[in-house]
């Protein structure tokens, strides 16, 4: 899964740390995903009544982008804990549970302000509580899914969205085979409405589900409908105004990457060892059959490279 965000104000950005070297000269450091910031996040208590011990609150601070998706992994893991009864859980436990080492379980959820306690460990109800102010899962976003394939049909049908904050409020297509008809309880309204639909049921997520040729407009759509977050499942890039979150979901680029490994062995001369688990961000593919008119066409490769077009406040994504 590919993220790309817009330039931020090149005069309020912090200078690049440097390291000295033997020599004396001093030369910037490379780039480190685990270390990468994101935009601020809101501050977060500390203490199990939402304050500090002196009633003060965390100062926000700015979390990597890898911590926050290590962050919706523990969260799916203590979920499924509070469910079976657990009050506590220590780093090692919650660490192999998620496909981590402990170290770096700790460094995660110490952006929370949440250090657990020796020989007791963290406090199930209270990290999933800590998680999810830091995700925004306070709050219901509303999510609209635009192309009614077989891919758009599974999102439609899916009932783990809602329980997780996500409910699905609106679906798009062109068919008009498919106009009115309900797919997973809601009716399908025709591409021409998103604007209109969107603003008016306040959806914060759009979800593109369509062939390539089509993603751009119904990103345009989206954007000036009020969606603020965009998941696109169309292998191509999008432009979208700086202000516009994109997460880009290939499952031919996830294939290639494994694929990848599997040479890599093979040259290796290994048939197994260790391996690494991840969360590929691997979905079905957006040309989803004859469903429905958005989900027809082939495919074609996009990169997840951001730019600008040219001064027109637009961000390729």
């Amino acid at each position: 899964m590919v993220t790309q965000r817009g330039k931020g104000d090149a005069s309020t950005s912090p200078p690049p740390r440097t390291s000295r070297r033997r020599d004396g000269r001093n030369t910037r450091e490379a780039p480190d995903a685990d270390n990468a910031p994101t935009a601020e996040m809101p501050a977060v208590p500390t203490g199990t009544n939402g304050t500090g011990g002196d009633g003060s609150e965390v100062r926000a601070k700015s979390i990597p982008e890898a911590a926050v998706a290590r962050l919706a992994v523990y969260l799916r893991v203590l979920s499924g804990l509070a469910e079976q009864g657990a009050t506590t859980v220590s780093s090692e436990e919650l660490s192999q549970a998620a496909g981590v080492n402990s170290a770096k379980l700790r460094k995660d959820l110490s952006y929370l302000g949440s250090y657990g306690t020796r020989g007791v460990g963290y406090d199930v109800q209270v990290l999933v509580s800590q998680i999810e102010r830091i995700l925004g899962l306070t709050r219901k976003h509303r999510v609209a899914v635009v192309g009614i394939g077989n891919l758009g049909h599974a999102l439609a049908n899916y009932g783990g969205f809602p329980g997780r904050g996500f409910p699905v409020e609106a679906l798009f297509d062109l068919d008009p085979d498919l106009i009115g008809v309900p797919v997973g309880g809601l009716p399908v309204s025709h591409l021409d409405e998103i604007p209109l639909v969107c603003a008016e049921r306040q959806i914060s997520i759009g979800v593109i589900a369509t062939p390539p040729t089509a993603a751009q407009s119904v990103c345009d759509l989206l954007v000036a409908g009020g969606v603020q977050c965009i998941l696109n499942f169309a292998p191509v890039v999008l432009q979208v105004p700086a202000h516009i979150e994109v997460r880009k979901v290939d499952l031919a680029v996830e294939l290639q990457i494994l694929s990848f490994h599997v040479a890599r062995r093979a040259d290796n001369g290994t048939n197994g060892g260790e391996h690494r688990n991840g969360d590929a961000g691997a979905h079905p593919s957006a040309d989803n059959g004859k469903a429905g008119a958005l989900s027809k066409g082939k495919s074609a490769s996009g990169n997840g490279r951001a730019g600008t077009d040219g001064g027109r406040g637009m961000v390729v994504r």
